[in-house]
């Protein structure tokens, strides 16, 4: 069997070597070393189906270098359906602690968040405990909220060059309506699916419309979507930060755990912690000069 080891680093840095991406072709008895991006990114081909053994390799190699690297068969490595999480992973900002912030609630809210991201928290009963703080909060500051958003480094070229591929790309979110139209809007996605804050008198409510965007629900979502374009899960990637995004970085033949916490790090088969959201893309082969702005 035809399998391939990619090699990424940092793009700010461009910290890949020549001389690294040898000492890990050598490692795994690698055919052929193909550069997908100069100084940053690399394809090496090798034999065989051992691809845990070819990623300890590799790393044990590399020394502990601060490179992303990832095994998988080389066939149908490009996914005809992408599922993405929205905060902390398209976007830097996770949005209900930068509304708790006009509660003066931000580090309280924060810790929460940090909490149920990690798993230690029941997704749903956290995130209604946490909108409950926010009741009688003006609706003007969902719109100062929004304006402080910022998209994470790759982001809009991820989905910008996979849809020019004719991957179906969706943006779903345990965050809320409000916020993943606008990033949904800006960065191209096809579909979104969050969960909707409930407004009253232009104030929010303090609740969050049933049924509950979470863990089970992505998974769901990835399933139905993969059904309605004709794929298997295998031909879906998906990324993702938090506990609520395990079932479906499990269960997508690409999901990736993108400067995740430590619980979905140590769970998900893939794993980015040096690169940007462009990872992705050279995870499925496709070389920078094909990247789409």
């Amino acid at each position: 069997m035809s399998s391939v080891l990619t090699l990424i680093g940092d793009p700010a840095k461009r910290n890949l070597s020549r001389q690294q991406a040898e000492t890990a072709a050598a490692a795994i008895g690698a055919s052929d070393l193909s550069w997908l991006a100069e100084d940053l990114a690399c394809d090496l081909l090798f034999a065989g189906d051992s691809l845990a053994e070819a990623e300890a390799a590799a790393r044990e190699a590399l020394g502990g270098a601060p490179l992303d690297l990832a095994a998988q068969p080389l066939a149908g490595r490009l996914k005809r359906l992408l599922v993405a999480d929205m905060e902390s992973t398209i976007i830097q900002q996770e949005m209900l602690d930068e509304l708790a912030a006009y509660l003066g609630l931000r580090e309280e809210m924060a810790e929460v968040t940090a909490r149920t991201m990690a798993g230690e928290l029941d997704f749903e009963s956290s995130l209604k405990a946490r909108v409950a703080k926010l009741a009688e909060l003006p609706l003007e500051r969902l719109e100062e909220a929004a304006e402080g958003m910022t998209f994470m480094p790759g982001a809009r070229t991820l989905v910008a060059t996979l849809r020019a591929q004719g991957t179906v790309t969706a943006l779903v979110s345990g965050g809320f309506t409000y916020f993943a139209e606008m990033v949904a809007r800006a960065c191209g996605f096809d579909q979104m699916q969050a969960n909707r804050l409930i407004e009253r008198d232009g104030k929010l409510s303090g609740g969050v419309a049933e049924p509950i965007l979470g863990r089970d629900a992505k998974l769901k979502t990835l399933l139905s979507l993969a059904e309605e374009i004709g794929c298997a899960p295998e031909e879906a990637a998906a990324v993702g930060d938090g506990a609520n995004d395990l079932a479906m970085l499990e269960t997508a033949g690409l999901g990736v755990a993108f400067r995740a916490k430590p619980k979905v790090r140590e769970a998900a088969r893939f794993r980015v912690d040096h690169g940007d959201l462009t990872a992705l893309l050279y995870l499925q082969g496709i070389p920078e000069r094909a990247f789409t702005a």
